[in-house]
């Protein structure tokens, strides 16, 4: 099996500068050991106008079976003559794919001292394929380098036998690319495209097949339209490493349209924990006072809107009357962290049919999040920048819209009662803001009105007399429900919750007109306290406080 990678140049820049980028001379005929057989790099032109290197790889049929154990296409156990006769020291696979990237290491790095501005600019390039397997078709081809910035992309069918053409096409092509590629990503593309084409690799794909994959397809394989598809094949469809690679090119894409890097947005798991001896933890409270709400609203199907690691979503399934239960989060590093918490590999069927776990953004509207009766979005406001505040609330109250929406944030009247946190700090580094109890209520309040709910407010853990509580909750009733949340104040936009019964621990808003909540100067002045952190637009579900 070969491929050929030709280009084009003048005098002053020549065509042999393709040597320089694959660290192989014109002038020498190289050969290099490899687990099933040995690669050659030659020459079969090389002029300062016209330049082609060939790869060409000998399968050695014995040394493939015997790494192979047996395994891969005619490779049954009970097929021995099959395993030495097949078509992989004829056509371009998985083998071609390793070979490449042993042979031409450092050119698909995009390395090259000698020529770095060569190595890093598009140049005419040609790559021709004379056999290549293609489960899918010319037609696949196309789909998949066509996205890939090349010119023109020719598949051509190779026909079963000239002599019967009435036995029609094989499933193996004649591929040839043209166009202004960096060398470096071309060969990347084919690293990538030759065993998903193939739809077979010939060794055990181990987990770090994923960094593999991701690697080569830096900068092109999260927005492919065909990514699933490139992700399952190379992947040979093992279902927990096509999940994670999906997760992390999902979260490049998202990191790419916040022009954001990864890092920043996958920071949803903090690292430190909360040290503070207390009797009961607050995000315990936190926690029941939402079960509470949501039982009071009488919802089955309920969305933990920024998930983190999964500890609510973890209470709601030791409820049986929560019948539906969908973690979505922007952080693959959390949902990881959930899946292991809730142990979903080890549920059984019946328990697994109740939870899910999405991957998505919560500034970002998403058809799969509507129809729910409860939306709780639990320490997670206070992550988001607030210009992109507005995003979130259309996205939940404007285009998922439940019947229920419970929210909860820290009060930041609160913090001058935790000893263990510095005068001017908000709880966790990741906090773009953290409001008082009056700044929360108009937010509240002017959401309500904007989108047609109630709204009642609910004080989390002890209500300190001069600063009210730590956690300030707010329930949201969609208002066509004909849910009881009393009249709404004309010049506020909130609704005047009714008295409840004492068990409730439901406050009553205090009657002030209502502005839109800005910063306090004492918030500007912590901006470079949390400068590291970044807008994910999700929580972490153990706050320090």
């Amino acid at each position: 099996m070969f491929l050929t990678i030709s280009t084009t140049g003048t005098h002053e820049r020549p065509a042999t500068d393709l040597g320089f980028l694959l660290h192989k001379h014109p002038e020498k005929a190289q050969s290099f050991s490899t687990s099933h057989g040995t690669a050659h790099v030659l020459y079969p032109e090389a002029s300062a106008e016209r330049c082609t290197a060939a790869l060409l790889l000998e399968v050695d049929p014995v040394a493939l079976v015997r790494r192979g154990k047996g395994k891969g296409r005619g490779g049954a156990p009970d097929a021995a003559l099959a395993q030495y006769v097949n078509d992989r020291p004829y056509a371009a696979s998985s083998l071609l794919a390793v070979a490449l990237a042993k042979v031409f290491k450092s050119a698909l790095h995009g390395a090259c001292a000698a020529l770095p501005e060569r190595a890093a600019a598009p140049m005419p390039l040609r790559i021709e394929v004379p056999a290549l397997p293609a489960r899918g078709g010319a037609g696949l081809v196309a789909r998949l380098f066509g996205p890939l910035g090349w010119a023109a992309i020719e598949a051509e069918p190779v026909v079963l036998d000239p002599e019967f053409p009435e036995w029609g096409d094989s499933r193996y092509v004649r591929l040839v690319l043209e166009g202004e590629l960096r060398l470096a990503d071309a060969l990347n593309q084919l690293y990538v495209l030759l065993p998903v084409l193939d739809d077979a690799k010939h060794y055990w794909v181990a987990p770090d097949e994923v960094d593999k994959l991701l690697r080569a397809g830096d900068g092109w394989l999260a927005d492919h339209p065909d990514r699933q598809l490139i992700t399952s094949r190379y992947l040979s469809r093992r279902w927990g490493l096509t999940r994670e690679a999906t997760e992390r090119l999902e979260l490049v894409r998202l990191a790419e349209a916040d022009g954001l890097d990864v890092e920043d947005v996958d920071n949803a798991v903090d690292e430190t924990k909360d040290t503070e001896d207390r009797p009961v933890p607050l995000a315990e409270q936190r926690r029941e006072a939402i079960l509470g709400a949501l039982r009071a609203a009488d919802a089955a199907r309920v969305l933990d809107l920024g998930c983190g690691q999964g500890q609510l979503v973890q209470a709601l399934l030791k409820d049986v009357r929560f019948t539906e239960i969908v973690g979505v989060d922007v952080s693959a590093r959390a949902l990881t962290a959930a899946a292991r918490r809730l142990r979903l590999e080890r549920m059984g069927e019946r328990q697994a049919a109740r939870v899910k776990l999405l991957q998505g953004s919560l500034t970002y509207t998403d058809k799969r999040l509507t129809g729910y009766d409860a939306a709780v979005l639990s320490e997670v406001i206070e992550h988001l920048d607030l210009p992109r505040l507005p995003a979130l609330e259309y996205a939940v109250f404007g285009s998922a819209r439940p019947r229920t929406v419970v929210v909860t944030t820290p009060n930041v009247e609160y913090n001058v009662r935790w000893e263990s946190l510095p005068a001017g700090h908000v709880r966790h580094s990741d906090h773009r803001f953290e409001w008082t109890r009056e700044e929360f209520r108009a937010w509240a309040g002017s959401v309500a009105e904007r989108h047609g709910y109630g709204v009642e407010f609910v004080g989390v853990g002890a209500d300190d007399p001069e600063v009210g509580p730590p956690t300030q909750m707010a329930v949201f009733t969609r208002a066509e429900q004909g849910a009881d949340t009393g009249g709404r104040s004309a010049d506020t936009g909130r609704s005047t919750p009714d008295d409840q019964s004492a068990d409730t621990g439901r406050s009553t808003p205090d009657d002030r007109s209502a502005q839109a909540p800005t910063r306090r100067s004492a918030q500007r002045d912590r901006s470079a306290h949390h400068e590291q952190s970044t807008e994910t637009g999700r929580s972490t579900k153990e706050d320090a406080a």
